[in-house]
């Protein structure tokens, strides 16, 4: 931020306080006098232009103008911020302040129990039961009139197999043309064929949600089918023998009131259908007698959506038929063609093609449009407590900023909910408006700053015209936006198209397919789950060999004459502890045989310190490629495929397609899907999230890059508490690769027992074990950890260490492997390996971390508990580690 100028008077003063923050939020120049004076005024003028609505078809609300038409970057609107908050105080704020869930619930629509109307429905029917509501139905047919009941609904009574039997429809009616038992608890199949066979008027069935169809559906399809060769619909899709009938009750023709006489005939009123949706009807073939441009003159729109549609060339002739029809909705890629463009060059006649004006699809030559997705609505109980509720909604309502002064950045980010004229604010990917957070400094100071979101028009809009913004506003294709948009909208399967997808670069090759979300506007999607399981099916392919471990010659940097090794450094561990003759510390970079950093060595560094290529780096080059969590995956997986000891792990910046389409699978095999999110490159779990929630798995990349790795659900416990290992790795050489282990490591504990309650992936001490930063660190002596747990675990240490040297040297193999490019005969390096065990005491890869905080292994003595035994003393640590890199010393170290 520039600097400040005290207490912010005049628009320069503002202008120069708060420029890099006006440019980065985008608003016009124009707009900055607009601004400053509402901001110094603190006026809130929104509520005289705009207006919250509910939505007809959900429950969430829209924002719309009710003033005078607003030109475009006319005019600029203050949003306050109703609930900020940093995301591991979300669940306890939602508890003790007061009035905060309920407001949130109120502004996330989760406020009252949706459920209610259903609730209602079911006990009033529970006060008739299935036989009085047959005897209802055949009274009030008698009173009436119009002869015998042709259509019967009996849903969700509890009919069970006996209860069908009791019921002897046939007898009661014999002209039945519909029938639906949706919903009951039927399980016999041999039941059901007796029972509905009879009824040979039938041209609709349905049994949908009963047992027999979910255990043995098609068998008892091949059945029905059989016995009933004039059924038309059955559990709501189309039959081979579909016909007149069937196209009329899509048509809206026929139902309950006016059940039809189910004879095919030239019936009259097809003559005047004119929209018609056929869509998820399981439709193999529309080429048939009753579907004919003679039969629907009038249609003018046709929905084919979600069906197996064959013969393309017929279908299109067929469709060019139809004098009127002008609006059509179908798969693309699919049945009438690959591309939109290829479809409307087939149907001329169509002007609207998936919601899309024909014109702008042609114009623009977009290969694939849709319309609106459905949104994501949240789900509750009726009985969840608010804070619950608010907690699983949030995410489809937060926005974020990290704050920065000239000297770092914010390690957390700073979740919000706008208040409710801005949350009312939803998606177009044409939108009329932007919103853009805003620290206001009034004296000129980050202490001052209070927090806005700014609101602006991007484009003409009329009274009464829906105001909406891009939640995804600058990011495009080439950032996932599809993938992304998956965060507020359902993801139709049948609408998947695959991209092409290069293992070797991680990278998904820029599609060509434009994404456009909004009403009545284009949407495409990848297919999440395919995507998936091609991506791992490439990974297990790709497993490298490597040579069989070799001696290594001995190298001591020792001089002849036995003066001692310079060493700079900037680590005050090292200065102090490394007390051994052959080594002395030197203030003077230029002078030093050995330079050990905590600072990143590249050719800029060098060439501004000095360093020259004789002298010793505690650095390997490419080590990147095991320090940063999202590279040391990618090692992995091209190396040994799909190791078991590293949990699958996704790059969010490149594979969130494939992640969603693994969540989808495990979600639909029921399967745990708890993940967690790391940043690429920071350590002690800063920024680092658990959660189940995809939307938040999703929001949460906009916090800056991350992994996505499956979480360890079942982790071996100590005492009932989660814990994880640092083990020291020294590394003399990459080719031929020369490793060793320190025989110190240290465990380290969360503070608190372990859980999966939802609650808890709010508190760091439960999940996370890296105490030395915050939360009350407290030390266990190695030993005695491995002592108590043997006993507690009835297992024996030194096994569970030789599958960890295992492990440990397969990862350093893969980057030899890999990245070959690592070696280098003037790196010698040491990192810290995190690990923690599974309930089957199988070792998982955590990190890898550069030039690990040794703050444990130099402040406590130990004792070894593989090697030579014996007790290891803390301040000795660095000399061991130095003896092992330069004069090629095994003392306290396994070489592995």
């Amino acid at each position: 931020m520039s600097t400040t100028v005290g207490k912010i008077e005049t628009i320069e003063d503002f202008v120069k306080v708060h420029g890099i923050l006006l440019a980065a939020s985008g608003l016009p120049s124009s707009l900055y006098g607009k601004l400053f004076e509402k901001l110094s005024s603190e006026t809130f003028d929104g509520g005289s232009f705009f207006q919250i609505e509910p939505c007809e078809e959900d429950p969430r609300r829209k924002l719309v103008l009710t003033s005078d038409a607003m030109a475009k970057e006319s005019d600029v609107f203050l949003i306050d911020h109703a609930w900020t908050f940093r995301l591991s105080d979300a669940y306890k704020q939602l508890l003790e302040v007061p009035g905060l869930a309920e407001r949130m619930a109120a502004i996330m629509c989760v406020d009252n129990d949706l459920n209610s109307y259903t609730e209602d429905n079911e006990v009033n029917n529970e006060k008739k039961s299935v036989f009085e509501i047959i005897e209802t139905e055949l009274g009030s047919a008698k009173e009436k009139g119009d002869g015998p009941v042709k259509w019967l609904e009996l849903e969700e009574l509890d009919i069970d197999d006996d209860t069908l039997l009791t019921l002897d429809l046939a007898s009661k009616f014999p002209d039945l043309i519909a029938l639906s038992l949706c919903g009951n608890k039927i399980e016999n199949i041999d039941v059901v064929v007796q029972e509905v066979t009879k009824l040979k008027n039938l041209r609709a069935l349905w049994l949908n949600n009963n047992p027999v169809v979910q255990k043995r559906g098609d068998q008892l399809t091949d059945r029905v089918l059989q016995e009933l060769p004039n059924l038309e619909i059955y559990n709501s899709k189309f039959t081979p023998n579909y016909g007149e009938w069937a196209l009329e009750y899509c048509g809206d023709v026929y139902d309950k009131e006016n059940p039809g006489s189910g004879r095919p005939q030239d019936d009259p009123s097809l003559q005047r259908i004119t929209s018609l949706d056929l869509s998820l009807r399981n439709i193999h073939n529309l080429i048939n007698k009753a579907f004919s441009p003679l039969r629907f003159p009038s249609l003018s729109y046709l929905n084919l959506r979600g069906n197996p549609l064959e013969q393309k060339a017929d279908l299109l002739r067929l469709l060019n038929g139809f004098p009127c029809l002008q609006s059509l909705e179908v798969d693309i890629p699919g049945p009438l063609g690959e591309t939109a463009v290829e479809i409307l060059d087939s149907l001329p006649n169509i002007l609207v093609l998936n919601g899309v004006m024909a014109s702008k699809i042609l114009e623009d030559q977009k290969p694939v449009v849709d319309t609106k997705l459905q949104p994501h609505l949240p789900e509750f109980a009726a009985d969840e407590p608010l804070a619950d509720r608010v907690l699983n909604a949030m995410w489809l309502y937060l926005m974020t900023y990290r704050l920065a002064d000239e000297e770092k950045i914010d390690e957390t980010s700073v979740w919000y909910v706008m208040d409710e004229l801005g949350s009312a604010l939803l998606h177009s990917d044409e939108p009329n408006f932007r919103v853009a957070p805003f620290l206001f400094m009034p004296e000129g100071t980050l202490a001052s700053a209070v927090s806005f979101s700014i609101l602006w028009p991007t484009n003409n809009v009329k009274k009464g015209e829906e105001c909406t913004r891009d939640f995804l506003f600058g990011i495009g294709e080439d950032k996932q936006r599809s993938a992304r948009l998956t965060a507020w909208f359902h993801t139709p399967e049948n609408y998947f198209i695959q991209v092409p997808f290069s293992f070797h670069t991680r990278e998904s090759v820029r599609s060509p397919l434009k994404l456009e979300l909004s009403a009545g506007s284009d949407v495409i999607f990848s297919s999440f789950v395919q995507k998936y399981e091609r991506y791992w099916n490439n990974v297990k392919s790709k497993r490298l060999s490597f040579p069989p471990i070799q001696p290594c010659p001995n190298r001591s940097l020792l001089r002849n004459d036995g003066s001692a090794l310079r060493v700079y450094t900037d680590l005050p561990y090292v200065e102090e502890f490394l007390t051994r003759p052959e080594f002395m510390i030197t203030t003077d970079v230029k002078d030093a045989d050995i330079i050990w950093t905590s600072t990143q060595v590249d050719d800029d560094t060098k060439k501004a310190t000095g360093i020259t290529e004789n002298q010793f780096v505690n650095q390997f080059p490419f080590e990147a490629c095991l320090v940063m969590k999202h590279h040391l995956a990618d090692t992995i997986l091209k190396a040994h495929g799909s190791p078991e000891w590293l949990q699958p792990t996704y790059n969010l910046e490149t594979n969130l397609s494939e992640l969603i389409g693994d969540y989808l699978v495990r979600k639909r095999e029921e399967c745990n899907n708890m993940w967690i999110l790391k940043p690429w490159n920071m350590a002690r779990t800063i920024d680092t999230t658990v959660t189940d929630n995809l939307t938040a798995i999703i929001r949460l990349m906009e916090t800056g890059p991350k992994i996505c790795q499956k979480y360890i659900e079942n982790p071996a416990l100590f005492n009932g508490k989660k814990f994880d290992i640092r083990y020291v790795v020294l590394v003399r050489s990459m080719n031929p690769l020369e490793i060793f282990l320190s025989d110190v490591f240290w465990v380290r504990l969360a503070n608190n027992p372990y859980s999966l309650e939802k609650h808890s992936f709010f508190e760091y001490e439960t999940h996370f074990t890296v105490m030395n930063y915050r939360g009350g660190f407290k030390h266990k002596n190695t030993p005695e950890f491995v002592k108590e747990f043997e006993q507690e675990h009835q297992v024996k240490w030194l096994d569970i260490h030789e599958r960890v040297k295992g492990m440990i040297r397969s990862v350093f193999e893969a980057a030899a492997s890999v990245h070959p490019e690592m070696h280098s005969p003037n790196s010698r390096a040491i990192y810290g390996v995190d690990v923690m065990l599974d309930s089957s005491y199988r070792p998982k890869l955590l990190e890898v971390t550069y030039c690990p905080d040794c703050t444990r292994a130099c402040n406590y003595d130990t004792e070894a508990i593989v090697g030579g035994g014996g007790v290891i003393r803390g301040r000795d640590f660095f000399n061991i580690v130095f003896g092992c890199l330069f004069l090629n010393e095994t003392a306290h170290v396994s070489p592995i």
